[in-house]
C-alpha cells in the first residue's frame, strides 16, 4: 500500500491524531512515511523548512515520522479572516483570498497543484498518510471536492472512515456518511475505526456486529481515549479546558479572540504543575490572573475592535493598576503598541490606534515573514531557545530583550514575534523564574509530544486488526527487497564485466 487516507464523519473525530498516530507506528518500524493534507482550514500554521506556511496538523504529523515539514505536505491551507472570507495559501506562500461564494469553483484549479504535491511524496517516501478535512459526505460540496473523497478518486487510494464514540451517535454517522457516498467512493472505504471509547470493550461487541453487517466493511479498531499531550488545530475546541490547579503559583488568562492564531503556543505553560491557565472570552473572567496573554491573531484590527467592543481594554487597564503583567504574542504585541498602520490594504487599510501600552508602531508590509529560529536567548538568560515567525508588519526590536521585542518601561508588558518560545525547556525555566516561579520543569516540550506521539502508536498497533496494517508494514520490505535486488543486479553486472574481460 503505497497511500491510505483517513476520512472522518466529521471535523474534530479525531482524524488528524489518528494520522499522526500512524505515522509514528510506521516511522519506527523503518517505514519512510510522510504525512500530507490536500486542503486545509485552519489559523494554526507552522513555518517549513523551505520556508512556507502549512498548517500545524501537518507539522505534527511531519515530527511524529522524525522529518521536516515541507509545503508539499499541505499545498492548500485557507486562513479565515472572517465569517466569508480566507487567506489563500498555495504550497506555501499566500496568493489572496478566497471568498465563501466562489469557493466551490476556485478550488477546482487546485486539484492538478495537489497532485503534484502528493506525487513528489510518493516518490520519496514508501508510504504517504492522507488526512480528509471534515466530512466527505456532504452534499453541497461534493462537486469539485479536493480535500475528501474528489482526492481519494483522483489519486485512487483506499479510505478509512473515523467516527468518534466520545460524541455519540458513531453507528448512525458511520452508516450515514456511507449511505451519501456514491458507489465508488464506498467500494473506496477499506475499513471504520471507531475512536476515543470509554469502558468495557466487550459492551461494544452486539454493536461492532451489527455495524459490519450493515455496511459491509470490517471495524479495523476501536481506539480508546486517551491523555494525550499534543497540540489541536483548533481554538475552540479548547475553550472548555479550564484546568483547576489550586497549588498553582501563577494564575494565566489567555484571551481568545475571535481570530485567534498559533493557540498551541501555550500548551507548554498549561503543561507545567505551577501554572494555572485559562482561556476567557470575556472580560469578566478575567480574574484571577497574574498574567494576562494577547495571543497571535489572524486579523489584528479586527480582534482589536473586538477586544474594545467586549470590555478587555478595560479589564486590562484595571489589571495593570494592581500590578498585573501583560504578555503579547504576534498580533498581540501589535494591539498593545501605539499604532497599526496598513497602508498596502493588508487588512483593509488605515491607521488604527493601539492599546498604547508599547512603544510600537507597526507597519504593514505586503509580504509575509516566515523563518524559523534557532537561538541563544538575550534576556532573562542566555539559554537556547527555538520557535518561528509568522507575520506582517514590520519589527524593530530590542536586541537586549530577544526573544521578546519590546517592554514596558515599568517591566510589566512585554511582547513578542516568537511562536513556540515557550516550548524550549530551559527558555521556559528561566523565563518562569523572572516570573517568580522556581519550579519550573525545564523539560523540552517536545519530549511530551513524542511522548504521546508513542503512546498513540503503541495503542494503534494493538488496537488495529493486524491484516489492516500488514500492507502498510510491508513497505519496508519491499523497499528492502528492491534495494537487495538492484545490489545483487550490480554485483552480476560486476562479474559479468569482469568474465567478459
Amino acid at each position: 500500500m503505497k497511500a491510505l487516507m483517513i476520512q472522518g464523519t466529521a471535523s474534530g473525530v479525531g482524524k488528524s491524531v489518528l494520522v499522526a498516530g500512524l505515522c509514528r507506528l510506521l516511522a519506527r518500524n523503518g517505514v519512510r512515511v510522510a504525512p500530507f493534507k490536500p486542503q486545509n482550514m485552519s489559523n494554526n500554521a507552522a513555518v517549513t523548512v523551505d520556508g512556507g506556511e502549512i498548517g500545524r496538523a501537518q507539522a505534527l504529523q511531519a515530527f511524529a515520522c522524525g522529518i521536516e515539514a515541507t509545503v508539499d505536505m499541505n499545498p492548500v491551507l485557507l486562513k479565515p479572516e472572517a465569517d466569508c472570507t480566507s487567506q489563500l495559501i498555495v504550497r506555501g506562500r499566500v496568493v489572496g483570498k478566497l471568498e465563501s461564494a466562489r469557493f466551490r469553483e476556485d478550488r477546482q484549479q487546485w486539484l492538478e497543484i495537489v497532485q503534484i504535491s502528493f506525487d513528489r511524496l510518493c516518490s520519496q517516501y514508501d508510504v504517504v498518510l492522507v488526512e480528509g478535512a471534515g466530512s466527505p459526505a456532504e452534499p453541497n460540496l461534493r462537486a469539485g471536492d479536493i480535500a475528501n473523497m474528489g482526492f481519494a478518486e483522483a489519486a485512487d487510494i483506499p479510505v478509512w472512515l473515523v467516527g468518534d464514540i466520545d460524541c455519540g451517535g458513531v453507528f448512525a454517522s458511520l452508516t450515514g456518511t456511507l449511505a451519501i457516498l456514491s458507489a465508488s467512493e464506498r467500494q473506496r472505504v477499506q475499513a471504520l475505526v471507531i475512536n476515543r471509547f470509554r469502558g468495557y470493550l466487550s459492551l461494544l461487541d452486539d454493536g461492532l456486529q451489527w455495524l459490519e453487517q450493515q455496511t459491509g466493511k470490517p471495524v479495523a479498531g476501536v481506539i480508546p481515549w486517551l491523555p494525550l499531550e499534543l497540540p489541536e488545530e483548533d481554538a475552540p475546541y479548547r475553550l472548555g479546558k479550564q484546568p483547576g490547579k489550586a497549588a498553582a503559583s501563577l494564575h494565566i488568562a489567555v484571551i481568545t479572540c475571535p481570530r485567534m492564531s498559533n493557540c498551541d503556543d501555550f500548551d507548554p505553560l498549561a503543561s507545567e504543575p505551577a501554572i494555572s491557565l485559562r482561556f476567557i472570552h470575556r472580560s469578566d473572567q478575567m480574574q484571577p490572573a497574574d498574567l494576562v496573554i494577547l495571543p497571535g491573531s489572524k486579523h489584528v484590527a479586527a480582534d482589536l475592535a473586538w477586544l474594545r467592543a467586549e470590555g478587555f481594554d478595560k479589564a486590562l487597564e484595571h489589571h495593570l493598576r494592581y500590578g498585573g503583567r501583560i504578555l503579547g504574542i504576534c498580533g498581540g504585541m501589535q494591539m498593545l503598541g501605539q499604532a497599526i498602520i496598513d497602508d498596502t490594504g493588508v487588512e483593509g487599510g488605515g491607521r488604527i490606534a493601539g492599546l498604547n501600552w508599547l512603544d510600537i508602531t507597526t507597519q504593514m508590509l505586503p509580504e509575509k515573514t516566515l523563518k524559523r529560529i534557532d537561538a541563544t536567548a538575550a534576556w532573562p538568560a542566555a539559554v537556547p531557545v527555538h520557535g518561528y515567525e509568522i507575520h506582517y508588519g514590520d519589527d524593530h526590536p530590542d536586541p537586549a530583550l530577544f526573544p521578546f521585542s519590546h517592554r514596558s518601561a515599568d517591566g510589566q508588558i512585554l511582547g513578542t514575534y516568537l511562536h513556540g518560545l515557550f516550548a524550549s525547556g530551559a527558555f521556559r525555566a528561566a523565563w518562569l523564574a523572572e516570573m517568580g516561579v522556581t519550579t519550573g520543569t525545564g523539560e523540552d516540550h517536545a519530549h511530551r509530544i513524542m511522548a504521546s506521539l508513542d503512546l498513540l502508536a503503541d495503542t494503534l498497533e494493538q488496537h488495529i486488526a493486524p491484516d489492516l496494517l500488514a500492507p502498510l508494514l510491508a513497505s519496508r520490505m519491499r523497499r528492502d527487497e528492491c534495494a537487495n535486488k538492484a545490489a545483487m543486479d550490480t554485483t552480476n553486472h560486476s562479474h559479468s564485466s569482469l568474465r567478459h574481460e
